[in-house]
């Protein structure tokens, strides 16, 4: 009945602990994103972007700042900072990355023309684009309008969810554009040409290269453009002037119409479809499990059938990895059942040797539910070091237990506690070995600790608690 008990603890604790993938470490880095209004200029955001940086270059925790405006994949009207954090032990106060980033958040949301999107760049970047936040979620559709329509609804339900921060999407669909609608039929009597006035248009606003001019040691390109204060707004291109093929200068706005709208910077494609990329981070004590739970059942309630969800980069990884290491774990269960049955020669005995691994997976999973950390991929190594551990242990046990129960004619009972005091120096000098082995590792100790933290805590809590192996049965 124990037994039983103890089997359907597990399975509930495997599925109510939280279920993450690689844990946060401190890379003393921090990847910062700043998004300002679509059609904001170069000049306007380097200027935001100054204010900001003198803002934060002061944090205690900070060592060194470089920042970077535009040119970036994702349009024009981002600008990226990226601090360079002291080593957590020469911090003051020693904060966590975590810690710091919550700290610098409201300095770098404090202007009104810029939203901050705050990262701790993983390990392992897997898959994905480069994003405002670190977890992607992909929609993707043949109607564009449907997609747009779509995206915006659903990227107003995500920020709803609990427990995530900076949701966003690459979404970029009201950028200024200014439209030139050419009068044909009056360039024509003017004997000016589309390739005229495209020409003109050109040269005062974009990059043409007029000449070299050559120095001892370097070359220099001259670019022809009209002067800043003739760039500001549309209604300066009046000011322009296109000479026509009989060599007269007729005023650009007697052969145009000017035409302010709004349209998307750009359209970003997957998989050949039309898509659009939300971005989320997670609350500290947040956990990629529920979150992906969360989203697909929002994506189902919210989109419609000509709309489709995946997730990308690590958030994909986690959704394929839950499902395989799960899968890992059984069948490592299963092969040393195979290799015991040959060995014992039993289709019983096998299951002996295994009945006390619930025991050490319920004192795995509790240890990681006291301290509220995750099971992720480091978590998954440790239950499976313990499969070894437990195994071996009671191995040793069923082994001198089997062989009193049939040469020395003792009975089952007998033959077991025989094999449990004898064989009990042998048993917990290898347990504690492992035990004050892992114990480094589940108190969190050098650089990178946290993110091996799990492992440890899982072997320590569950060689505590599994019959076979614990100093305390």
């Amino acid at each position: 009945m124990l037994s039983a008990v103890l089997l359907g603890a597990t399975a509930w604790l495997f599925w109510g602990v939280p279920k993450g993938f690689f844990p946060s470490e401190d890379h003393n880095e921090i990847m910062s994103t700043l998004e300002f209004a679509e059609g904001t200029s170069h000049l306007e955001i380097a200027r935001d972007m100054q204010k900001l940086t003198d803002l934060v270059r002061d944090d205690s925790a900070v060592a060194s700042i470089s920042t970077s405006v535009g040119g970036s994949v994702s349009g024009a009207n981002f600008g990226r900072i990226f601090f360079d954090l002291l080593p957590r032990a020469s911090r003051p106060g020693r904060p966590s990355i975590d810690a710091v980033m919550a700290r610098l958040r409201p300095d770098l949301n404090s202007l009104t023309s810029a939203r901050a999107f705050l990262q701790n760049p993983p390990t392992i970047r897997i898959g994905g684009n480069l994003s405002k936040s670190l977890y992607q979620c992909t929609l993707q559709s043949t109607d564009t309008n449907q997609l747009n329509r779509s995206a915006q609804e659903f990227e107003r339900e995500l920020a709803k969810i609990p427990g995530l921060a900076d949701v966003t999407s690459d979404l970029q669909i009201k950028n200024p554009q200014v439209n030139v609608a050419i009068d044909r039929d009056r360039a024509a009597v003017m004997h000016v040409t589309p390739e005229q006035i495209q020409n003109a248009l050109f040269a005062a606003y974009g990059p043409r290269w007029v000449s070299t001019i050559y120095a001892p040691d370097n070359q220099y390109r001259v670019l022809l453009e009209v002067e800043r204060p003739f760039q500001a707004g549309s209604e300066q291109m009046s000011a322009l002037y296109v000479r026509s093929q009989d060599g007269h200068l007729v005023p650009l706005n007697s052969l145009t119409r000017i035409e302010t709208l709004a349209g998307p910077t750009s359209v970003s494609h997957y998989g050949q479809l039309p898509a659009v990329t939300m971005s989320f981070n997670l609350l500290p004590g947040g956990s990629l499990g529920d979150a992906v739970n969360q989203i697909q059942e929002l994506a189902l309630r919210t989109l419609p059938g000509n709309v489709t969800a995946t997730f990308q980069g690590t958030a994909q990884a986690f959704q394929r990895s839950t499902r395989n290491l799960m899968m890992l774990l059984l069948i490592a269960i299963l092969v040393v059942y195979i290799v015991l049955g040959v060995l014992y020669e039993s289709f019983l005995h096998p299951i002996t040797v295994l009945s006390g691994l619930p025991s050490a997976g319920f004192g795995a999973l509790l240890t990681l539910w006291m301290f509220g950390l995750e099971l992720d991929i480091y978590s998954f190594v440790g239950l499976i070091l313990l499969v070894g551990i437990v195994k071996k242990n009671a191995i040793v046990q069923i082994d001198f237990a089997l062989e009193a129960e049939r040469n020395g004619g003792k009975s089952s009972r007998e033959a077991i506690c025989l094999g449990c005091t004898t064989r009990f120096r042998p048993i917990m000098m290898t347990t504690m070995a492992a035990l004050f082995g892992a114990l480094p590792i589940a108190l969190g100790y050098g650089a990178g600790g946290e993110v091996r933290r799990p492992l440890g805590l899982c072997v320590v809590g569950g060689a505590c608690c599994s019959p076979s192996s614990s100093p305390f049965t």
